[in-house]
């Protein structure tokens, strides 16, 4: 059974058409928009500060969502994708990202939209992230600028996806 659980008396808010699996957690100060999905194991702990997802946004599974304490709050844009065993921490992600799986978002960082994260990347605290690049690497650094087709081809295709393979779980 999923937690969805309060975290001194403010409880998560799930827009329309979000599933949620039935291990993932998400407590506290977490409003998300609509069609998100939160995959098996994932983690979005709202206790310590906010969490704002937007549209169609996945947390796939192992995923960790949080925030510091009286410092900084994690922000996700729409269609963002956050791969499996990533962690995002207190940072602010704006439109169509890819985080890949495995990766490390550190407090204070900036990630711009249409922008891809690769697999295993570490981006240090307060990393800025230009619109329209790749950065990959430990710590992460730019590797070159998107192309039209990534972002169609990766960004968009992976957010789609999760949207129909999170419909698959719901009742008809």
């Amino acid at each position: 059974m999923s937690i969805i659980l309060p975290v001194n008396g403010i409880n998560p808010q799930l827009g329309d058409n979000c599933f949620v699996a039935p291990n993932a957690t998400i407590v506290g100060d977490v409003v998300c928009g609509n069609d998100c999905s939160f995959w098996f194991n994932a983690v979005v702990r709202g206790d310590v500060n906010s969490i704002i997802l937007g549209n169609k946004v996945n947390i796939q599974d192992g995923a960790i969502i949080h925030c510091t304490y009286q410092k900084t709050k994690t922000i996700l844009g729409n269609n963002v994708s956050v791969g499996h065993n990533a962690i995002v921490h207190g940072c602010t992600v704006y439109d169509n990202v890819l985080i890949g799986m495995g990766a490390i978002v550190m407090d204070n960082c900036e990630i711009g939209s249409n922008s891809i994260i690769a697999a295993g990347a570490v981006l240090t605290e307060g990393t800025k992230v230009p619109s329209g690049c790749i950065y990959a690497g430990v710590p992460a650094k730019k590797i070159k600028d998107i192309s039209q087709e990534l972002i169609s081809g990766e960004i968009d295709r992976i957010a789609n996806n999760y949207l129909m393979y999170s419909s698959w779980f719901k009742l008809k």
